[in-house]
């Protein structure tokens, strides 16, 4: 069985606001009939896009392969008849009539749809009303009604096409939608599950609805950074941004925070920046003893500026000695305030290598640091 959509986008859809017609509004930083073609496409055999005179070139530019590309007509229903015209040299069994400005239909309606086209000439998805009904007149409700057999219609409403087409040729009147063009010329049509998320946009209010039922496209990025320096003369070392007493130092072209080196390299990881090294050069003079939140300050900026927020940061250190305990919480804190994250975002801890390898020979400390990027 052949099956193809007609996606109906002709119209103006001024309530919702805006310089340009709703469906052609980004959604989630696609326009709307972007998600509505691409709903469908895997569903069916064609599809025919009917579109607006002055809506051509935007179409053009989306490179998306519609089979047939018309110009609608000054109503819906016209609109629908050209669609259904474009089709007349190849007809297919059955045809999906879609809203352009619905672009969250899921693949449980469009496949129950067809599904039901087995069995009737016609189908489609409903919700029963579930609120309670009244009429209004001046501001005042005038009475109730009863909700009982009551659908909330919704597309796409699908229909053996030379059925349709055969409905469309005997009406003479406009219609609230397809499904009524069906029903008038004797069509049998049968309801399908309709979805609440399957919305259609009319007003501005349901840009933000729709996009919060589309989710998040997250791009979220783990980075890992790895760094060592060895013991040499001095009575402190620099660890995680806290000046640590001890009996030497640690030796580095910069103050040789191994901790915050690492964490540094970490967030250039997830950015797929490199390294320290390749942003602060150690053949570059003016880096020599450098304070290492320098460092750390530029790759929170460049996160920042490539549209990431840091989630999370840890930390390990790798030594024998200098005791991290009684620093961790200085350590969290120093990081946090360079990072702008909460200290319960920081994670900050130490281990030895159990004498070991150069850490637990004491010539030396390793770090080793995980950072999560999250875009949204």
């Amino acid at each position: 069985m052949s099956i193809a959509a007609i996606i109906v986008a002709a119209g103006r859809g001024l309530r919702a606001g805006g310089e340009l017609p709703k469906q052609w509004q980004n959604l989630r930083g696609k326009p709307v009939i972007w998600h509505t073609f691409n709903d469908l496409r895997p569903h069916v055999d064609e599809i025919v896009v009917v579109l607006h005179p002055d809506d051509q070139a935007r179409w053009a530019a989306l490179g998306l392969d519609a089979a047939h590309v018309v110009t609608g007509g000054a109503t819906r229903d016209a609109s629908v008849r050209e669609g259904l015209a474009a089709l007349a040299a190849n007809p297919p069994d059955n045809v999906l009539i879609h809203d352009a400005a619905r672009p969250l239909v899921s693949a449980a309606i469009i496949t129950d749809v067809i599904a039901a086209l087995d069995h009737h000439a016609g189908a489609a998805p409903a919700i029963a009303v579930t609120d309670a009904l009244w009429t209004g007149a001046e501001g005042f409700v005038s009475g109730s009604r009863d909700r009982s057999g009551l659908f909330r219609a919704q597309t796409p409403q699908g229909f053996h096409y030379a059925a349709i087409v055969s409905a469309h040729d005997q009406r003479t009147g406009p219609a609230a939608d397809d499904v009524e063009v069906a029903r008038d010329a004797g069509l049998d049509v049968a309801i399908v599950a309709g979805e609440e998320q399957n919305l259609k946009i009319t007003t501005g209010a349901d840009f933000s609805r729709a996009a919060n039922m589309l989710g998040h496209d997250m791009d979220v990025r783990c980075g890992n950074g790895y760094d060592v320096h060895r013991f040499g003369d001095g009575d402190h070392v620099w660890l995680c941004g806290v000046k640590v007493p001890h009996g030497r130092g640690l030796q580095g072209h910069s103050d040789a925070d191994v901790g915050m080196h690492a964490v540094t390299d970490a967030i250039y990881g997830a950015l797929g920046r490199g390294d320290i090294g390749q942003h602060f050069p150690p053949s570059d003079t003016q880096w020599k003893g450098a304070a290492s939140h320098i460092f750390l300050t530029h790759a929170v900026q460049l996160a920042t500026t490539n549209g990431f927020k840091i989630s999370n940061i840890d930390c390990t250190l790798v030594c024998e000695f200098p005791k991290i305990g009684p620093h961790q919480p200085a350590m969290k804190s120093a990081l946090a305030q360079i990072t702008g994250l909460d200290a319960d975002r920081i994670s900050v801890k130490a281990t030895t290598s159990e004498r070991l390898g150069f850490t637990g020979r004491e010539e030396g400390i390793a770090a080793i640091a995980t950072a999560t990027l999250v875009k949204s």
